[in-house]
């Protein structure tokens, strides 16, 4: 009987004891939760990540266990588990703190790059939506109208124009917009609200099963803030008559379940330039969240902004070096436009099953555009100028659906990630038109309604492979293009299908919690303008991009962080859009190869040193030798800069930037000239009120920010001259202001 009793015991205290699977989750002090923190278990040397609601299930763990749970920017955990723990679940808050460099273990991060890329953002927040691309290691930008038009994009060799090549979208809603009336892929991010943004997603290359249409260079996404610490508001003031302010409100109590906040952001501007921009911008922004069955969560997000400015435009450096007019004068200066656009997002993350979780959000947008420019002045009409106007009004809707499986055998760990969607843009009014003076149409070039409609389906497998792991994926896009023209006799619709397959391969190998070794490659694409598929029969409707990334990120130090790739990109077809003569030209296929360097170092615990630098070769493969080169494509770029955190009651930070010299034309006899400039900000903290300094460019220097080889006819001209035409960098650029938080 007694070995009965024993045998029993034992029996018992051996399944006590076998490894069970701890739920969990982890949240801020603020009850919101983090995604991506790491859940390690020092004594069976099993892990995890938290999803995108603050979730987790960690194998292999018994009563007595120890548990480390963090991310960069929170104070680590160290947690035993009970019995209590282990039946019931477990919630971990973690605490904020100051990054520590020597607390980033790339072994345990689920994606080191963009860990550091939301350290930077904290390190660094921006307040204008300028900055906001700028966080992404490599990319350049260059604003055409001083805020009111898109920006242009640079990045790993790509003149970008203004989205043709990258991916950007905001809470899974896209920003890009196609068959735009200002050329194909438009995104412009000014209805965001920089303050709004809590994380920057970013990839480059096309290895992303979950990215589609114009992820060639890269892509990159924002999640804006789920709720607020606190309120707040803020002025300020700077030169030009630059006014912004800013309202952010709390609309619910952080102890209920729901969070609700709303944001106000106005600006208005002159600019440095002799005729007054009169620039001013509205943003409003709303967002509510609420948890389903305690961590289900549903989002609804609003937004509008409107905006309205004049431009000098583009000038000729002719007409500055004769001294006809300054680097802040205009040829024709009644350029400018408006737009605007409004927005409806509904996000629902849902776990399934302990294993199981969908990520859905639908969205519509109505925007609006209107935009007035001269290029070549008097080339074309030498009477009235070459002003033209540019129109749409949009509608579109759409909607993302991703689930995600995690398969564990015991010896292979599988996560599968598959999603399905669409979009569908009514381009209403889609115009092109000759103008004078921004009141009279002469005549009318292009005029029409555009429906384009883009479904996909993706699915992307990772298996985990002790130290490695191998992660295949394959991507179907179907894509529908009609068009109405309105400037034909008799109505006809035309109409064009097309279908795309991308497979993309990656894979990675971590020997170490200090380095790791990386290998993608992958096949992406950009769709080309429903017109010119429709009208002019275009052979590329959706050209491949194959691309090719080797590299590490490596912490050779505690407070180092190195990252390294060197890339290969082959492009089926550039595109180049003409604005003026509404069309966008193929150029034929392409070829791109480089070296991306960055580097993160903590000198101190307040202070931290930043730089990214990229070294590019860009070719056309349908060209002869010295006049294959691509208008525009950067050639080296370096970027980084020095933060300090709160340090007493100061904090602030020095940035730099550099663009190097690029070719403006084919055969590099036109070069545009790089330049070099720094800002500097200064913040002065006192309780809940933060007092700012500011300077942009900060040694005043003359530079370029776009520009273009375009031929041009001046009024006084016989002949036309092909040369550089720009748009002015700011000059030295003052500004104060005051942030009140409570």
């Amino acid at each position: 009987m007694k070995k009965r009793i024993l045998i029993f015991a034992l029996f018992i205290s051996t399944f006590s004891a076998i490894a069970q699977q701890l739920k969990g989750r982890v949240l801020d002090v603020m009850n919101q939760p983090i995604e991506n923190a790491y859940v390690f278990n020092s004594n069976t040397n099993s892990h995890t990540h938290t999803d995108s609601n603050g979730n987790f299930i960690l194998d292999k763990t018994v009563t007595g266990n120890q548990l480390e749970i963090g991310i960069l920017g929170f104070k680590k955990a160290v947690i035993t588990i009970t019995a209590t723990q282990l039946q019931e679940g477990i919630n971990i808050k973690l605490e904020t703190n100051i990054f520590q460099l020597d607390e980033f273990i790339i072994g345990k991060e689920k994606d080191a790059l963009k860990t550091i890329a939301r350290v930077d953002l904290q390190l660094n927040p921006v307040n204008n939506s300028q900055e906001i691309l700028r966080k992404v290691p490599g990319l350049f930008i260059g604003q055409h109208a001083g805020g009111g038009k898109a920006e242009q994009i640079f990045l790993r060799g790509f003149d970008i124009d203004h989205g043709t090549d990258i991916t950007l979208s905001v809470d899974g809603m896209p920003i890009n917009m196609v068959s735009h009336a200002h050329g194909q892929g438009y995104s412009d991010l000014h209805f965001i609200i920089p303050e709004t943004i809590q994380k920057i997603d970013f990839g480059k290359g096309p290895y992303y099963a979950n990215q589609g249409d114009f992820n060639t260079a890269g892509y990159v996404s924002f999640d804006t803030k789920n709720s607020l610490p606190t309120n707040t508001v803020s002025l300020g003031y700077g030169d030009f008559n630059s006014f912004r302010t800013l309202g952010m409100f709390n609309l619910l109590n952080h102890n209920s379940k729901d969070d609700a906040y709303v944001a106000v952001e106005y600006i208005e501007t002159d600019g440095p330039f002799e005729s007054p921009q009169n620039f001013n911008r509205l943003n409003l922004f709303a967002k509510y969240n609420t948890y389903l069955n305690g961590s289900d969560k549903l989002t609804f997000t609003t937004s509008h902004f409107t905006s309205r400015w004049d431009a000098s435009g583009q000038i000729p450096q002719r007409a500055v070096d004769n001294g006809m007019i300054s680097r802040f004068g205009a040829i024709d200066d009644t350029e400018g436009g408006t737009t605007s656009r409004s927005n409806i997002n509904v996000q629902l993350q849902k776990t399934l099953t302990d294993n199981s979780f969908m990520k859905a959000n639908a969205f519509y947008s109505n925007y609006n555009f209107e935009l007035f420019s001269n290029f070549t002045f008097f080339l074309e009409n030498p009477v009235d100028g070459d002003q033209i106007k540019q129109f749409e009004e949009r509608d579109i809707f759409g909607m993302n659906v991703q689930f995600t499986d995690i398969l564990d055998n015991g010896k292979t760990e599988t996560t599968i990630n598959k999603g399905i969607g669409f979009r569908f843009d009514n381009s209403n009014a889609n115009q092109l038109a000759s103008t004078k003076n921004r009141t009279e149409i002469l005549q009318n070039v292009q005029l029409g309604d555009i429906q384009q409609t883009n479904a996909y389906v993706f699915y992307n497998a990772t298996f985990e492979l002790g130290k490695f792991k191998i992660a295949p994926a394959l991507r179907f896009d179907y894509f529908k293009f009609l068009y109405n023209d309105a400037l034909s006799s008799n109505y006809e619709t035309l109409s064009n299908t097309k279908s795309i397959v991308n497979p993309k391969l990656n894979f990675f190998y971590t020997p170490n919690d200090n380095i790791q070794w990386f290998l993608k490659s992958g096949i992406g694409f950009h769709s080309n303008d429903a017109r010119v598929v429709l009208q002019q029969d275009a052979d590329k409707i959706l050209p491949r991009a194959y691309g090719l990334d080797f590299g590490n990120i490596w912490k050779p130090t505690k407070n180092l962080v190195i990252n390294t790739a060197a890339w290969y990109l082959f492009s089926e077809e550039e595109f180049v859009y003409v604005g003026d003569a509404g069309i966008v030209e193929p150029s034929g296929k392409s070829e791109r190869f480089g070296l991306d360097l960055g580097l993160r170092y903590q000198l101190t615990d307040n202070l931290f040193f930043t730089s990214d630098a990229t070294v590019t070769r860009a070719r056309s493969l349908e060209a002869i030798s010295g006049e294959d080169f691509i208008p525009l494509a950067p050639n080296f770029t370096l970027a980084g800069g020095l933060s300090m955190t709160k340090m007493g009651n100061f904090s602030g930070s020095f940035n730099y930037r550099y663009l190097g010299d690029r070719p403006a034309n084919e055969d590099n006899s036109i070069v545009a000239k790089g330049y070099f400039v720094s800002d500097i900000n200064i913040n002065y903290h006192v309780k809940n009120t933060t007092f700012g300094f500011a300077i942009e460019n900060l040694f005043n220097v003359a530079w370029n920010e776009t520009q273009f080889a375009t031929e041009s006819r001046l009024q006084n001209e016989v002949n036309s001259v092909e040369e550089i035409h720009f748009t002015p960098g700011t000059p030295f650029f003052a500004k104060l202001s005051v942030v009140y938080q409570f």
